[in-house]
């Protein structure tokens, strides 16, 4: 009986939608054929989610493949991240595809115990502001940290449960340019970003008001300034926030009223050239007495020239310079922008560093890398060209929870991550994510700490061009100086850098009776 009722519904559900369709005049396809039309529109919607789980093979998948992303997952719950049987990556027939050269004797070895290393700190090799002389000029205690995420485009709880992650790992957190929120307020150390919104740092017509940016920097623990000139997901773009998506916790938090649309400018009004831009830098960094950089993706290389030669005579100058890569993207954008605007990573960041190399500048500026180099490989090629750190921030939105449904534009992010849907984010708990965070970032570094010890030097940051090269299939491999025109001594530490973080690294090194007994 139950049964027959349960049949007798779905068929006049059936009925009732295929009524609609033939009536309706929207959807030719659902007009002539509602019923295969519905079928064929669901399949489509979940298509995304059929191919990840499913169709695809586990290095296929873009933006991060199963591999990849199963590797998160593992690691942020400190499960078994290792792999057996072998790579299945096509090493054969893969143009690109980075080696990293162990060396057979070195005084350095990595510890053999599957979590050795997390524990070891892994700083940055030079420190923050000093070349400039700010007044809270520091050394960074973790080469990796979250790169930035708005509260407004991530939910609450996901900014909480990073802030959180960031603080248990000794990682710093950058705010994005949608200012400190309540939940940036964990105990992780920040970095706040200025974006040309000036959100956080604004007056009642929009404008920057640098008082109120001392107030608020005071007000957290910030330990340093990113202004935001352009980011990988829309390099050269502004965006837009519509009032519906403005809750009154928003509004508050970005200085802005409740109630109306609020659009974020392409460029900066503060500043329309280097010198000007410069003159900023110095007023902030007065100031607050902070570090201050820039972030910015890499098209037209004047503005990079214009820079450096600004630079050049050491009365002005940005402390960090922040390279996103044009493959970057937790920011929703236009598909053109995404796909074809701004260089990816290693174009964009050798590009300007080699403009530094030559002008003798790059031992004066922490480099920052950021655009999917939250993957160990990625990151330790990064090193090698010339990175001190790198901030990632779709790995810990993985991390989080997310798994890849492209939904980030929709509002209707399933795992509560980046959403402001109360019912969807509820599902979010940030004090066990904060813990994934910690776990994956911990991961990251003791990946990057092995790896640096199979090639025989202390740091990430001592590796080299001379320790990568890029596969041509089976049938070449080339050095990675030589496809990025790298010169003799670009990508290396100045001396005092290096034998600093050797010390530090050295100090720091578990011995033999710290590490664990590993088990078979």
């Amino acid at each position: 009986m139950k049964s027959t009722a349960l049949l007798a519904a779905v068929a006049a559900g059936t009925a009732g939608l295929a009524a609609r369709d033939l009536l309706q005049r929207q959807h030719s396809l659902k007009r002539n054929f509602p019923i295969v039309a519905n079928a064929r529109y669901l399949l489509e919607r979940i298509g995304p989610e059929l191919r990840q789980y499913i169709v695809t093979s586990n290095d296929e998948e873009r933006p991060f493949s199963r591999d990849q992303r199963a590797w998160v997952y593992a690691s942020s719950k400190k499960e078994n991240n290792y792999v057996g049987f072998g790579t299945d990556n096509d090493v054969e027939r893969v143009e690109g595809y980075p080696v990293l050269k162990h060396r057979t004797f070195s005084s350095v070895a990595p510890a053999t115990s599957a979590h050795a290393g997390e524990d070891t700190p892994l700083p940055c090799a030079k420190v923050l502001g000093a070349a400039r002389g700010r007044r809270h000029a520091f050394r960074p205690q973790s080469v990796v940290n979250i790169s930035s995420m708005s509260f407004g485009s991530l939910s609450g709880n996901a900014v909480h449960a990073l802030n959180e992650g960031a603080r248990l790992a000794g990682a710093m957190h950058c705010t994005g340019e949608g200012s400190l929120s309540p939940y940036h307020r964990q105990g992780g150390d920040l970095i706040f970003q200025i974006g040309t919104a000036y959100f956080g740092c604004r007056d009642e017509q929009g404008r920057f008001d640098l008082d109120k940016l001392a107030s608020v920097v005071a007000s957290a623990p910030v330990r340093a300034i990113e202004i935001k000139l352009s980011q990988g997901a829309k390099p050269g773009l502004g965006g837009m926030l519509p009032a519906a998506k403005i809750s009154a916790e928003i509004a508050e938090t970005r200085g802005i009223p409740q109630g109306e649309d609020c659009a974020s400018p392409s460029r900066h009004t503060e500043f329309d050239d280097v010198d000007s831009m410069l003159d900023f830098v110095e007023r902030v960094a007065e100031v607050t007495g902070l570090p201050v950089g820039i972030k910015s993706a890499v098209g037209d290389s004047t503005f990079w020239e214009e820079l450096a030669a600004a630079m050049a005579d050491g009365t002005r100058g940005v402390d960090f310079i922040t390279i996103d890569g044009g493959e970057g993207g937790t920011g929703a954008a236009p598909l053109v922008f995404s796909d074809a605007v701004a260089l990816p990573f290693r174009l964009a960041f050798t590009r300007v560093y080699g403009i530094f190399a030559r002008a003798g500048l790059t031992d004066r500026v922490v480099w920052v890398g950021s655009g999917k180099l939250g993957l160990p490989e990625n990151a330790l090629v990064a090193f090698a060209l010339g990175v001190d750190m790198v901030h990632v921030a779709r790995e810990p939105m993985l991390a989080l929870g997310c798994i890849q449904a492209q939904k980030c534009h929709t509002d209707h992010c399933p795992t509560g991550v980046a959403t402001q849907n109360p019912w969807l984010s509820r599902g979010l708990d940030p004090t066990l994510k904060a813990h994934r965070v910690d776990n994956y970032l911990r991961t990251l570094r003791r990946d990057l700490l092995k790896v640096s010890e199979a090639c025989g030097v202390w740091h990430p940051g001592l590796l080299t061009v001379d320790d990568v090269e890029l596969l041509l299939g089976n049938r070449k491999a080339t050095p990675l100086g030589e496809v990025y025109d790298y010169e003799p001594g670009w990508g290396h530490l100045g001396e005092e850098d290096a034998a600093a973080i050797i010390e530090i690294m050295s100090q720091a090194a578990p011995t033999s009776e710290d590490e664990e007994v590993p088990t078979t």
